[in-house]
Parts: C-alpha cells; sequence; structure tokens
C-alpha cells in the first residue's frame, strides 16, 4: 500500500488528512492498522509527545473510500467538532464516478436506511420503515469520460454507505462498488467514491476553513479533473488549504 494519508491541515485543536483507499479509519475485527493509529504515530514523532496521544474520530469513512477525514487534537475540539457536525454545520462535497449516467442532471435524493449489522450491509427504502434513518443528499453531473459518469455529491446527513447505497438505488452504482450493484470490483479493491471538500468554521478559532483533497494518484482518476466545474477550479480562497 502507497503512505496511507498525508496531512492537508494541522493545528493545535484539529487536524484534516487525505485518506487513501483500503485504510480503516477506526478499528474493526480485522484487527488492521487504522487510520486513527497512523495519525496518532504522526504526531507523537512531530512533536516528540510522550506518552499516549489524544485523537478524537470526528467522522468516518468506509473503508474502500478515499479523502478528507477530520481528527480532534483536544477533547474540547472534538466537542464542538461533533456540535458542527450533529447541526449539519459542515458542507461536505464528494465526487462518485458512476457507470451510468443519471436521468437527470441534478437532484435530491431521500430515502429510508436500515443497516444489516451482521453483513455490514444497508438497504434504502423510498418511504419510512420499522427502524430505518432518513438519508439525503443533493447531486449534479459533471460529464463523462469513456463511457463513466462524474457526479459531485453533497450529502445532507450522514448515514452509514449512505451515498453509495443512495445511488445505487437511483440504478448508478459506484464504479468498483460491488457490494451495491456494480457489476465488477476494481482492480486495487477500492471504489471511485472521494471525499474532495470540506467546509467549516474552526470550532476554536472560529475562521473558516475550506479543505480540498488531491484525487488519488492514479490515472483513471486523474482523467476527472478536467470536468471539474470552473467555479470549484478558480477558487482564490485565503483559507483554502
Amino acid at each position: 500500500m502507497k503512505q496511507p494519508f498525508y496531512v492537508l491541515y494541522e493545528d493545535n485543536h484539529i487536524i484534516i488528512v487525505n485518506k487513501a483507499a483500503g485504510v480503516l479509519v477506526q478499528g474493526d475485527a480485522t484487527g488492521d492498522k487504522t487510520l486513527s493509529d497512523y495519525v496518532k504515530e504522526y504526531i507523537k514523532k512531530k512533536y516528540d509527545k510522550p506518552g499516549d496521544v489524544f485523537l478524537g474520530t470526528v467522522h468516518r469513512l468506509d473503508r474502500p473510500v478515499s479523502g478528507l477525514v477530520v481528527f480532534a487534537r483536544t477533547s474540547k475540539a472534538l466537542e464542538r467538532m461533533n456540535e458542527l457536525f450533529r447541526k449539519r454545520d459542515i458542507q461536505k462535497t464528494y465526487w462518485a464516478v458512476v457507470g451510468k449516467r443519471p436521468e437527470k442532471k441534478s437532484g435530491k435524493l431521500t430515502n429510508w436506511l436500515v443497516k444489516n449489522e451482521e453483513k455490514n450491509t444497508v438497504k434504502a427504502f423510498d418511504t419510512e420503515v420499522p427502524g430505518s434513518q432518513k438519508a439525503e443528499l443533493n447531486y449534479r453531473y459533471l460529464g463523462e469520460i469513456n463511457h463513466y459518469h462524474l457526479l459531485e455529491v453533497n450529502p445532507i446527513t450522514g448515514r452509514p454507505h449512505q451515498i453509495r447505497v443512495q445511488l445505487a438505488s437511483m440504478g448508478c452504482p459506484i464504479r468498483g462498488d460491488v457490494k451495491y450493484g456494480y457489476p465488477r470490483a476494481n482492480p486495487e479493491g477500492n471504489i471511485n467514491l472521494h471525499a474532495r471538500r470540506l467546509y467549516f468554521i474552526h470550532p476554536v478559532k472560529k475562521e473558516p476553513i475550506l479543505c480540498k483533497a488531491p484525487l488519488p494518484e492514479n490515472p483513471f482518476w486523474e482523467e476527472f479533473l478536467e470536468l471539474e466545474p470552473e467555479e470549484i477550479k478558480t477558487e482564490n480562497l485565503d483559507f483554502l488549504y
């Protein structure tokens, strides 16, 4: 595996990294080394910290997904970041490559999701059912390259596997995501879903933070850079990291 992460922003309160696909954010039954472990090692070494390093997990990305992950470096920052996510005061943007063009160029998807804990899968329903959680996202179509289609996705809620199952439910499973209906796996075992941008007000400094994760170093992904909207390419913001 290539380097599992690299740092895009850090201060005394939070650290934002770009995660490689295939890395767990938090531990599971596999016992594999996690992103949290790697980042703790990085902080311990860089700042020569004795003893245990505090690192609070604010949110997660699925193992086969790449992109931005935020960790808190203090308990105060963790509490405040959790509150930002709870209130949905964080703007999240993902890129998803799908094999089928959606019928509409943009839209809002609303489903009710039920998770099967044993199989670690989620099922989407069009109406509320017992034990379900409401999931909402907005998407827009950015273009086509070599018969694949790039979607920009902005989740409103933060449910497990939400983007994967909601796109699949409209007939557009993500490339490589065999769990949700794509016909074949990617050679690397990842899926083409990337947490591309995050915008929020810093929980302690109260400054705007806009972070943008470069795409994975993969020729397939890099082709899609030309489809990035001009208003994003030409962002000239002092707080872009």
